[in-house]
């Protein structure tokens, strides 16, 4: 596989980057492209998630043990990384109550908002991020702008990437909808019955979309499954965000570096050495 990715003597220092961090440059020379994910990396909406994730789930569980006397642990910051972060919300939903013994009906994706489905507990969710959203508006992460603008100048294409059907309306409230050449969020990648990360497929898809080859083309992801799915595509680099202090997991699932934010990282173009 051939790699967009500087060796360690092309990283530079970088200020600021914290335990397990390695600031790194990235090769211009081959990359065709870059595929981001939207939540925690371009938008700070990762965090919304989680909010609304662990009030639906604890609220679900209060409610469980009333019912049966099941005492269960709430949900956590552990749980929405390993089980529910970067994945299509019922995929997430589902990976949770199993890591919790829970055996809930399925439903169907029609379901109406509440407890008693899979898909109720999701789409319960997801009414209450749409909520939050609207009140409390978006985030811009400005150093991913930056960075995104950086490779534009540059010639090199983007994609953005997301398992939310609200990618648009996100998008459009932190202003950064012309920032990429292609969007392939939640509502296309149901209507291609993609399958949700770590399968790759919704990555290979942007790709395609931006006519890049993965080999020449990087992915950018803060969820372990989102970068396990880079890894699986056969992407040149998987650039890891930490935002919430878990570098090591990002490894161990396929980053080929993990930095904190994407200030760390710095586009170089090798100087190629003429032969005497």
């Amino acid at each position: 596989m051939t790699s967009c990715h500087g060796d360690a003597s092309d990283r530079a220092p970088s200020a600021g980057h914290g335990p397990g961090h390695v600031p790194a440059a990235v090769r211009i020379d081959q990359l065709e492209a870059v595929i981001f994910d939207m939540d925690g990396v371009v938008t700070d909406t990762a965090r919304v998630h989680a909010r609304c994730w662990k009030g639906v789930f604890d609220r679900y569980l209060r409610s469980l043990t009333q019912r049966t006397s099941a005492v269960v642990r709430p949900f956590d910051i552990e749980d929405y990384l390993d089980y529910v972060d970067g994945k299509p919300r019922q995929d997430g939903a589902q990976s949770f109550l199993t890591s919790r013994g829970i055996d809930l009906p399925l439903g169907a994706p029609s379901d109406s908002p509440g407890f008693e489905t899979v898909f109720g507990l999701a789409n319960l969710k997801d009414s209450e991020f749409q909520q939050t959203i609207e009140h409390e508006g978006v985030t811009l992460f400005a150093s991913t702008a930056t960075f995104i603008h950086s490779l534009r100048s540059l010639g090199i294409r983007t994609a953005l990437i997301s398992s939310s059907r609200h990618t648009a309306m996100i998008l459009a409230t932190a202003g950064v909808t012309e920032l990429f050449d292609v969007v392939v969020d939640g509502i296309e990648a149901d209507a291609m019955d993609l399958p949700g990360k770590p399968d790759p497929a919704i990555f290979l898809a942007a790709a395609l979309q931006l006519d890049a080859l993965p080999s020449r083309t990087a992915v950018v992801e803060d969820a372990l499954a989102g970068v396990e799915a880079g890894r699986r595509g056969g992407f040149c680099m998987v650039v890891g965000v930490d935002r919430t202090g878990h570098a090591d997991a990002l490894r161990r699932h396929g980053a080929d570096i993990v930095v904190a934010d994407l200030s760390q990282l710095e586009l170089h173009q090798p100087i190629a050495t003429e032969l005497p």
